[in-house]
């Protein structure tokens, strides 16, 4: 794949980009990583500038993008909040929870006056010669072109298309007299009262959808190709209830809990690839109780994979279960032959009748934002380049980026890396060097290089589809990434940055 360079200011004539100005690091994104990268910045260099530019109209990322009913978060919020702020709430939190969490922070922080939104960045260009970068930025609300330039880039845009999410061809999708509607586009006056639904889809949003919708609709169908693992978790954690009767102070609290579910994760995690058959049984036995008498739990709830190369979908409470036990909902679990007027015809010849169908077919990566990238003129071909730690790419100077995990909660890894980061940008300053590249040693030049994801560690849809985007990883530290939180929490504290795979000048 080769990334094509997007026009130069000189190109589009610079009668028509404004100057936006200087800062000392420009932060692409308004979401928990990009709130959570301005905060570890500002405390650890007051005087540094900065500014956060979002293409959304509003904070939030995802949060705010996601707008379909029931949206919470399926990581626990007391590892999922930042380790600098307190969660306060019940475990599993609404996607509004979540917002006003990201509200407290951007206003202790006094983030507002540094944020800028509807401002896409469509092309970043490096340059050795200047030591800077120029992003190329157009405003969403107004059309005009902007000009930014900074010393650092951060991009903290998340991996979601949120513009353009995954939708598959079927058959006679034209001829479904009702509405079709992906999650991640909701309408906000779809009313569902006494309809039937069809949910195509088994991963997180279907669960978070289903019993949202459930309570108000006629019935409601959950139509998976093959099944997910789920676990039934609490909203509020039984240990939570205990020390709340114990009057221990919130602070304490909040530790106490944020051990206990990274020590919960660490354990899953480290069953899935030691004993994956023994979580498998844990994961299946521990639905069966929840789940309707009679189901066929080999064909709907046995998924074809080991657990956890895919997501392990969090229902709250069973409230899923609960659904299907209630009638409100029930699952099938074949392909889908074609849509009809009236419903989806199903490969085994029944068709589900529908008035609505919901496409929670998952999402499409993108790449730093699609955003296109050149260093001193070349334009850079994400493909032919490596991942150092999963936080920068070799050969792109002063540029880090956030990527959090796939089983522990995303905002973990947004504070390891902040604190990564800004060790480089601190250790810059004492080299006074103004320039910092990943750069493969002699000794790495013939390292098998690797997928971005090993489908034996982790092969959802998403991730599979856009392999061919992706830059690569190696075989060995600094060039890995995906690894655990168990692991980062103690290696990229202790990241050496002086062990010839950066280069400094």
């Amino acid at each position: 794949m080769t990334t094509t360079a997007a026009a130069t200011a000189s190109e589009l004539g610079a009668e028509k980009i404004q100057d936006a100005g200087h800062v000392d690091v420009l932060i692409v994104g308004a979401g928990v990583s990009g709130v959570g990268a301005a905060h570890h910045l500002r405390d650890r260099f007051p005087d540094r500038t900065f500014v956060i530019l979002d293409a959304q109209d509003n904070r939030g990322g995802t949060w705010w993008t996601h707008r379909y009913p029931g949206v919470r978060s399926d990581s626990d919020l007391f590892t999922y909040g930042y380790r600098f702020k307190l969660w306060r709430g019940p475990s599993i939190a609404s996607g509004k929870e979540i917002l006003t969490y990201l509200d407290e922070v951007i206003a202790e922080d006094h983030l507002n006056e540094h944020m800028h939104y509807r401002h896409r960045v469509t092309a970043a260009s490096w340059s050795s010669d200047e030591r800077q970068w120029t992003a190329l930025v157009t405003r969403n609300d107004s059309g005009e072109q902007l000009k930014y330039t900074t010393d650092f880039l951060w991009m903290c845009q998340g991996y979601y298309n949120h513009a353009n999410p995954y939708r598959p061809q079927w058959e006679g999708i034209e001829q479904f007299q009702g509405p079709i509607v992906h999650p991640q586009q909701w309408p906000q006056d779809l009313d569902l009262t006494g309809k039937r639904v069809v949910v195509i889809g088994s991963g997180a949003t279907a669960a978070t959808l289903i019993p949202a919708i459930a309570q108000n609709a006629a019935h409601v169908t959950m139509l998976q190709r093959s099944p997910t693992y789920f676990i039934a978790r609490p909203t509020t954690h039984e240990l939570a209830l205990t020390l709340r009767e114990l009057d221990i102070p919130k602070d304490w609290t909040y530790e106490i809990l944020r051990r206990a579910y990274i020590a919960q994760i660490d354990q899953l995690a480290r069953m899935s690839y030691e004993s994956p058959e023994q979580l498998h049984s844990f994961l299946i036995e521990s639905m069966r109780p929840s789940l309707p008498e009679g189901v066929d739990i080999d064909k709907h709830f046995t998924p074809r994979y080991r657990p956890w190369q895919q997501r392990i979908a969090v229902v709250p409470d069973g409230d899923l279960f609960t659904a299907m036990r209630e009638g409100k909902a029930s699952i099938v679990t074949d392909t889908i032959d074609s849509f009809t007027e009236h419903g989806i015809r199903i490969s085994s010849g029944e068709e589900i009748s529908a008035d609505v169908v919901v496409t929670a077919t998952g999402f499409n990566l993108s790449v730093f934002g699609d955003v296109t990238f050149t260093v001193d003129g070349e334009p850079v071909d994400f493909t032919e380049r490596i991942t150092w730690r999963g936080i920068m790419i070799s050969g792109v100077p002063n540029m880090a980026y956030v990527f959090g995990y796939f089983r522990h909660s995303w905002t973990l890894r947004v504070d390891l890396i902040a604190d990564l980061v800004c060790r480089l940008l601190a250790h810059m300053q004492e080299k006074d060097a103004t320039m910092v590249a990943p750069t493969l040693r002699p000794e790495d030049a013939d390292m098998t290089l690797r997928p971005w994801s090993d489908p034996d560690n982790f092969n959802a849809g998403y991730v599979m589809r856009s392999q061919y985007r992706l830059f690569r990883q190696g075989d060995r530290e600094p060039w890995t990434h995906m690894l655990e939180y168990e692991h980062e929490r103690t290696v990229l504290p202790e990241a050496d940055l002086d062990d010839g795979t950066l280069l400094y000048h």
